[in-house]
């Protein structure tokens, strides 16, 4: 599938929605191409309590649905057509459903394209076992 597909579908599943005044959803759609080329999407989910939903983890949960966790693609399209890269909690979420993930091609704007790894070059678990200057953890 082509970069400029999977922004179009994107572009196209953004569905911007207010929620009786306590929050809004669909301002950012995300496409994922799973390693068996389907296609999954998602919105974001933003309360005022600031509860909420990334677009990337909605679609990784549809994706999550069919069996499948290896990503060779993603994009997240805002409405009007900005493309955001992950936010670094969904960075580390799509590099924990699947290590392989790092892999994973991220479009960026202007249809960019970057590896997951270079967007997260250390991992939570990494970082958890590195030492500090005085030697403590």
């Amino acid at each position: 599938m082509e970069n400029k597909d999977l922004f179009e579908i994107a572009l196209k599943t953004v569905n911007h929605h207010y929620i009786e005044n306590y929050g809004e959803y669909g301002q950012v759609a995300c496409a994922i191409l799973s390693e068996n080329n389907k296609v999954y999407t998602g919105l974001c989910i933003d309360l005022s309590c600031s509860l909420g939903m990334c677009a990337e983890q909605a679609a990784i949960a549809e994706m999550l649905k069919s069996g499948e966790t290896k990503i060779k693609k993603l994009i997240a399209v805002h409405e009007g057509g900005v493309i955001y890269p992950p936010c670094g909690r969904c960075r580390e979420f799509i590099y924990e459903i699947n290590r392989e993930n790092l892999e994973a091609t991220i479009l960026l704007p202007n249809l960019k394209e970057i590896k997951l790894k270079d967007l997260l070059p250390s991992t939570w678990m990494e970082c958890k076992n590195l030492e500090s200057d005085d030697g403590t953890k």
